[in-house]
């Protein structure tokens, strides 16, 4: 065996030992559910018992909540916050023409931040930008762009990242673009929220993981129907329990692997309303994580 041959064959059987090693490996997907999904009556705290009842090892909580409450149904459950969302990127979105409301924007994602850090929570979701008719393409990019560079030393300074959304808001439609995006603030303090139900309308879940790749803090897991979406509307697709919708989750799973994903799958997804509808969607996810 020559010496090149001899690198070949060693460099693809450390390939081989690699895959084996990630296959074998557990996968590492902690259970948690959005806050705002939630529709158990009661307080914050009764809310996040029921969760952790219901097998969820998180939560994660809307910004400008009670800190004091939310930190005491953290510590009297021992759930972790997943992550915080930003409860002001759509009143007062960072691509607005306004200058006012963006600074609205600004320091709402500021508060959210703080948030985070106070809860423990590693990232921040935040949608980026809205397009419509008022506000152009062009400069939903360019405005979020300057907005959120001026969030980056602070979300630096408390080690909390900021991790952008996929919504139907017209805008990032493409993983190749939301990486750009993404890429284009060279800052370790900004990253993406990857929702999964939000693409399958008009994309491939996995393709996006695979692009998108190191640059996912934490998943929103979420179900889609075509057939509901084609018969009643396209916001009638979420309208779907887990595991009965289309999407493709073993090659979901399988994309996450192959990007080294370890975190949160975060639950936004209708049946919160009961204990035993919390249930199901825990039990549902367990089955989603194994696929």
């Amino acid at each position: 065996m020559n010496r090149r041959t001899f690198i070949k064959t060693s460099s693809a059987l450390a390939a081989i030992a690699t895959r084996k090693l990630t296959a074998d490996s557990p996968r590492e997907i902690r259970k948690g559910i959005m806050y705002a999904t939630i529709k158990l009556d009661g307080s914050v705290l009764d809310k996040f018992k029921a969760v952790k009842a219901a097998g969820f090892d998180g939560i994660e909580p809307m910004s400008h909540m009670s800190q004091a409450e939310v930190l005491d149904a953290f510590h009297q459950t021992g759930l972790k916050a997943a992550s915080v969302c930003c409860d002001t990127h759509w009143k007062s979105p960072l691509s607005d023409p306004s200058p006012e409301v963006r600074a609205v924007g600004v320091r709402g994602l500021e508060q959210a931040l703080k948030d985070a850090k106070a809860y423990g929570a590693s990232s921040v979701l935040l949608v980026p930008a809205v397009v419509n008719k008022q506000v152009s393409y062009k400069d939903a990019y360019t405005r979020s762009q300057i907005e959120i560079r001026k969030v980056l030393p602070l979300a630096h300074d408390l080690g909390v990242k900021i991790a952008c959304e996929n919504v139907w808001n017209h805008f990032l439609m493409s993983p190749l673009e939301a990486a750009r995006y993404i890429d284009e603030f060279e800052s370790n303090a900004i990253g993406w929220h990857f929702d999964v139900g939000n693409v399958i309308t008009f994309g491939w879940p996995a393709q996006w993981i695979s692009i998108l790749g190191k640059r996912i803090q934490k998943l929103h897991i979420k179900e889609y129907s075509l057939a509901k979406r084609d018969k009643t509307g396209p916001y009638s697709g979420f309208e779907v329990k887990f595991l009965e919708g289309d999407n493709d989750w073993p090659s979901v799973m399988k994309a996450l692997d192959e990007i080294g994903y370890h975190g949160w799958g975060i639950a936004e997804q209708p049946g919160a309303d009961s204990p035993e509808g919390l249930k199901d969607l825990s039990d549902r996810m367990s089955k989603i994580f194994a696929s």
